[in-house]
């Protein structure tokens, strides 16, 4: 140890040099080296060596390990001389400490008895404490339990009291009464009051009886599986029965009688003792339902020999008329404010209750759709008297009370209006397939015409379409809760419409394969497709129109996003129509066509003239030319299409006419240039070779206009006439693109450029 003190630097040492600092530190290693993994404590040397001779050699690692022991050396000798000389000065200090230790000892064993003996009393007298408290709990508990049986006793035997008394007060007080009316000289109106009275002291007591029940109810809540209370369950049961009794017989009597104090007291003295469908059921059977089976059982009997006994119109007007006479007492009573009365729901579990009972029972039909003008009526008649109902609620709250109902709802259920959408699906959807399928257009009849949805159209299936859009929102077929299947409705009429005009013209060309109603198309003339041009238009002017505002008007109470809806809906169906007139202008423009072709088959003739004759060089033009357009012109002029088509229609369909029979004639007329300029090229060849073999001058050459040249001259010619026949018509020939090439494959060298008719 004296050693490696000896050997240990000194602070005060000699200061360090620049290579001290600039050159790398005595620990400082490789990065292949880690002094931190001799620490793991499943360091493995033979595995830690063998990984690390892959790309170190031994003299360097063992180099490497002795440089590290070394340094561990040297950290060790610092760390024993930083504490060395406290080590050495540890056997000075430590002087008398085990009779140290002896003296502290002994208090400290005092001061633990102590603790622990206090600690036992508190505990005893804790034990004490929690023991006292619990029997205090105890007997806190077992007198509140003794006071509610005390007060369940007394509450019972008032209640048996109170009803004992309840049948002999009307009579003691017509006993009392009576003595005085052998005195009164006027005694019916003094039986009149005393009757009043009675009937009113009467509800006033059950009132307090019931209030009393309702206290004992709560007693019976908190007292539950005692013996004491379950032996007073037969008292307190013949007491309800008892009360029940009463309380109906005087609810009873204050229907009858219209008594307003006796009905508040029996509703409050009900409300008491939450037995409120008691009242909702008296109600309905003793005054609500002999009525109400003397309406509906009367107007069967009438409609037996009248009309159908399955109307409820005039049922639900007498039915009105005799709430507002006969129940508007009861009802203003349950329904006034603050008067907690408001748990009482007779209009829907005595009046609405009665009557689906009656109507299921003696009137079934009324809910069946199977007739959906009956049921139509039936149930808007059933939808203003549910209206009605609610007008006697108070409050937008007692509304929804009113709604949310089981007997509400369950009436709701009885009227499928599902399967009516269906049936008038089935009857509006129907009509305008039938009319669809038939295998040629139908024209309306001249008596047809009178009528309103015909006025301006002509073909039988487009007035049809509009006849079933109208149905679709007739006050007559339209459920205002199926509004939206009745808009979808609408949509997909609008699209069988479209894809009935849309197949036909695609079975015209051979597209697809032939549909029922399709035909009309194949053999359909052009004024057969002026006739669906005309409605196609005018139902898109009446369905983007007076049709959308009449939707519109049924749906005002709808929010302003739902109108929105409807709106761009209606409008992409109207767009939809518009989608099919591009394409029966097309078949207009086909039809068209192909009738000028025929006379742009003469074209080709053109060459026969000229090829291999002496005729001389053109000066007029073809006579084929001026029967080009004479279809186009005949067509546009005349009486159909200047009626029912439109000016931009028309001049839409004779440019486009024009520029393709345009096309048609420059192909022609190119092809029979290009044929004439190669059997031109071949002759001359074949001229050129046969002088050579005859040896004849080669500079001698025809001064004569070519037949070629007399060809292009003539379809010049018929080109400038068949311009001036477009301008004519109203174009301008040198806007027409098709029409200016036509012009530079026959036009001659110096005139390419300038069009000129």
């Amino acid at each position: 140890m004296s050693d490696l003190v000896a050997t240990s630097p000194s602070p005060s040492s000699a200061p360090r040099s620049a290579s001290d600092f600039f050159s790398d530190p005595y620990d400082s290693h490789p990065l292949w080296f880690k002094p931190s993994l001799f620490l793991s404590p499943v360091f493995d040397s033979e595995s830690y060596i063998s990984e690390l001779r892959t790309f170190v050699p031994f003299d360097t690692l063992r180099s490497e390990l002795r440089s590290h022991l070394a340094s561990l050396n040297r950290e060790l000798v610092d760390l024993i001389n930083r504490d060395y000389a406290d080590f050495v000065s540890l056997s000075t200090k430590l002087v008398d400490i085990d009779e140290a230790v002896v003296r502290m000892r002994a208090p400290l064993l005092g001061l633990r008895e102590k603790i622990t003996a206090f600690r036992g009393s508190v505990e005893a007298a804790l034990f004490a404490l929690r023991s006292g408290l619990q029997q205090r709990s105890d007997a806190a508990s077992a007198r509140e339990v003794l006071e509610l049986l005390l007060d369940t006793f007394h509450v019972v035997s008032k209640v048996e009291k109170l009803i004992k008394v309840l049948p002999s007060a009307p009579s003691d007080l017509q006993k009392e009464d009576g003595v005085s009316l052998r005195s009164s000289m006027n005694v019916e109106n003094s039986t009149q009051q005393d009757g009043t009275t009675i009937r009113e002291t009467q509800s006033m007591l059950l009132e307090r009886i019931a209030s009393e029940m309702n206290r004992l109810k709560f007693y019976m809540a908190h007292a539950q599986n005692l013996p004491f209370v379950e032996n007073m369950e037969k008292r307190i049961q013949s007491a309800n029965v008892l009360l029940d009794a009463s309380l109906g017989h005087s609810f009873i009597d204050g229907l009858n009688n219209g008594d307003t104090s006796v009905l508040y007291n029996c509703l409050r003295a009900y409300a008491a003792i939450d037995n409120t469908k008691s009242a909702e059921e008296i109600f309905r059977t003793t005054i609500v339902a002999p009525f109400i089976h003397k309406i509906i059982a009367l107007d069967t009997a009438t409609g037996a020999a009248g009309s159908s006994g399955d109307e409820l119109e005039n049922d639900y007007k007498q039915i009105k008329h005799f709430i507002a006479k006969d129940c508007k007492l009861l009802l203003e009573i349950s329904s006034t404010e603050k008067s907690g009365l408001h748990v009482f729901d007779f209009l829907a579990n005595s009046i609405l209750k009665e009557v689906l009972s009656v109507i299921q029972k003696v009137k079934p039909g009324a809910f069946s759709p199977g007739r959906p003008t009956e049921f139509l009526k039936n149930y808007k008649a059933s939808l203003d008297f549910l209206a009605y109902l609610e007008g006697y609620c108070p409050s937008r709250a007692a509304v929804t009370k009113f709604r949310t109902e089981a007997v509400c709802i369950e009436f709701m259920k009885q009227w499928n209006v599902g399967v009516y959408f269906s049936l008038r699906f089935q009857e509006i959807a129907g009509a305008l397939d039938s009319a669809l399928t038939s295998p040629s257009l139908v024209f309306i009849q001249d008596s047809d015409l009178d009528k309103r949805s015909s006025a301006y159209l002509i073909l039988k299936q487009s007035d049809t379409l509009l006849e079933s859009l109208r149905s679709c929102w007739k006050e007559d077929v339209l459920v205002f809760s199926a509004a939206d299947k009745f808009l979808r409705l609408t949509l997909q009429l609008l699209s069988r419409y479209c894809i009935w005009v849309s197949s036909s013209l695609h079975t015209r060309r051979g597209n697809a394969s032939p549909s029922p109603g399709c035909d009309w198309a194949v053999s359909a003339t052009t004024e057969d497709f002026v006739y669906v041009i005309h409605d196609v238009n005018y139902l898109v002017s009446e369905v983007c129109g007076d049709y959308l505002g009449h939707i519109s008007h049924h749906l005002s109470s709808c929010s302003t996003e739902v109108l929105d809806v409807v709106r761009k809906s209606m409008l992409q169906g109207g767009d939809k129509l518009k989608e099919v007139l591009p394409l029966l202008t097309n078949a207009i423009i086909e039809i068209l066509v192909e009738r000028s072709v025929e006379d742009l088959r003469q074209v080709r003739g053109i060459s026969t003239t000229y090829r291999m004759t002496n005729k001389p060089p053109p000066t007029r033009h073809s006579p084929y030319v001026v029967g080009i357009l004479r279809h186009v012109k005949a067509f546009l002029e005349g009486d159909k299409a200047t009626r029912y088509l439109t000016q931009e229609t028309r001049e839409g369909i004779l440019l486009r006419t024009v520029t393709d029979i345009t096309r048609r004639y420059y192909e022609s007329a190119d092809e029979v240039v290009s044929l004439a300029r190669r059997t031109e090229s071949s002759l001359q060849q074949f001229r050129k070779k046969a002088q050579k073999r005859a040896g004849a001058a080669a500079g001698a050459s025809d001064d004569n206009v070519s037949e070629t040249d007399k060809m292009c001259m003539q379809l010049f010619l018929d080109t400038q006439e068949y311009g001036r026949n477009i301008a004519a018509s109203g174009l301008k020939p040198a806007d027409i693109p098709v029409y200016c090439s036509l012009w530079q494959c026959v036009a001659p060298a110096d005139r390419q450029n300038t069009i000129s008719v």
